[in-house]
């Protein structure tokens, strides 16, 4: 029987790109229609991460204005049409992270993305960020019938980008990346340079890096040599 490859599976906003300033942005003209203060980017680490019904709603809450839940739904989809058009306005990759893919895929992993972002602006902004070619899964909201923390939604992002689920490792910035990784019983490596307001650390996750350049000792010292082409 032929072994499937080893695979890494990535969370996108806060894990792989940048994206708060747009997410941002597209949150103020909301704001800013409802005379609501804007919110500076740098509050991002507190606010995105949980889709864009959750940075809503947070924006809404933390500037005194909670949402009744008939509110939100239209304000989602203008979010969403906003966001569409300026998806890559400033988002950009991490540093060091076409490098990591790169070192990965060369080296025989399968590589994928498992997000809660809609799977149509996931594609969307990783091809305008020169990256969608890398993956052999892009899965977001609406892929599957359930999202993370759902364990299922890890299990069948591995099975659709062809990955050996023995042989693979979570790479996210939030809880819900360390929880997802966690139901489905897969080691997890944290950035913690995403967005979350709990320190990734106190999250015990398998790893915590700081840089791209840092995955690939972290991926070795969680994984079987086997993943390496070692025996």
């Amino acid at each position: 029987m032929i072994q499937r490859a080893p695979i890494l599976v990535f969370d996108l906003d806060g894990t792989l790109a940048d994206t708060a300033h747009d997410l941002i942005s597209t949150l103020n003209i909301l704001l800013a229609r409802e005379g609501l203060p804007l919110i500076a980017p740098s509050a991002a680490r507190s606010l995105v991460g949980a889709g864009a019904r959750a940075l809503i709603e947070r924006g809404f809450a933390v500037n005194g204005a909670p949402l009744s839940p008939e509110r939100v739904d239209p304000l989602v989809r203008e979010f969403l049409a906003h966001y569409e058009l300026h998806i890559a306005d400033e988002s950009r990759l991490f540093p060091g992270a076409l490098a990591a893919l790169d070192r990965f895929s060369a080296a025989g992993f399968r590589l994928a993305v498992c997000t809660n972002k809609p799977e149509p602006l996931a594609r969307l902004l990783l091809e305008k960020l020169a990256a969608a070619d890398r993956f052999a899964a892009i899965c977001g909201r609406g892929t599957f019938a359930m999202h993370k923390p759902d364990p299922r939604t890890l299990a069948l992002t591995i099975e659709a980008a062809g990955g050996d689920p023995r042989r693979a490792i979570m790479v996210g910035d939030s809880k819900t990346d360390v929880d997802t990784a966690r139901n489905a019983g897969a080691p997890v490596v944290a950035v913690d340079f995403g967005y979350t307001d709990i320190p990734v650390a106190e999250l015990s996750p398998d790893r915590v890096i700081s840089h791209f350049d840092e995955l690939w000792a972290a991926a070795e010292a969680i994984l079987p040599p086997s993943a390496f082409g070692r025996p």
